[in-house]
């Protein structure tokens, strides 16, 4: 019987050389604690509900000192042996980093709309580590095929309360940004 070989593992990537490696990639990544998992592409209805999220933060945020950024900003979450880089779909910003900082350490707002191929993913992994985040006041989580959001917020004590919103007529009262976010201005155009 022939003896079998130990199979490699990938030497750990460098949280520098993925930065550096973002710049130039065409394609975006998350990063998780020294692993490059490349993002796959979303459908237009993903993306119409994630640039009418950010258009509505920027609507409602303007002339206030928080400030939205859309799906090209990174996150960065920070645990006590690694750190990951998630690109949210849209995220309000109310201590912002250096500008030349290719991603955001103190989110008070993220939306993550799901979708088929990510959901397990979303509603597990990305969901539990962006309610690490010290700053995270609110969790958005859009569903595609309804207007559907689940909150969760953060509580006086420090956990996080599940809230559910659905249909036109909600809004999500966000007293933590001086702001709302109505499922009509989220969904706007988007066709079920």
């Amino acid at each position: 019987m022939a003896a079998m070989s130990a199979l490699r593992q990938p030497a750990p990537i460098s949280v520098e050389d993925y930065l550096e490696g973002e710049l130039v990639s065409e394609v975006k990544h998350e990063y998780l604690g020294g692993e490059v998992h490349a993002m796959a592409g979303a459908s237009n209805q993903h993306n119409e509900i994630a640039g009418n999220s950010y258009l509505a933060f920027g609507t409602a945020l303007r002339g206030k000192p928080c400030r939205p950024f859309n799906s090209d900003t990174k996150v960065r979450v920070q645990f006590f042996n690694h750190t990951r880089f998630y690109y949210p779909d849209a995220m309000v910003v109310c201590h912002k980093n250096h500008a030349q900082d290719q991603w955001q350490d103190r989110p008070v707002v993220i939306v993550e709309v799901l979708s088929e191929s990510t959901r397990r993913i979303d509603l597990a992994e990305k969901r539990e580590a962006y309610l690490t985040i010290p700053s995270l006041m609110v969790l958005i989580l859009a569903e595609p095929d309804e207007p559907a959001l689940t909150v969760h917020r953060r509580q006086p004590d420090g956990g996080f309360a599940r809230e559910d919103y659905s249909g036109l007529d909600a809004v999500v009262p966000l007293p933590e940004i001086e702001a709302s976010f109505p499922l009509a201005e989220v969904y706007e155009g988007v066709e079920f």
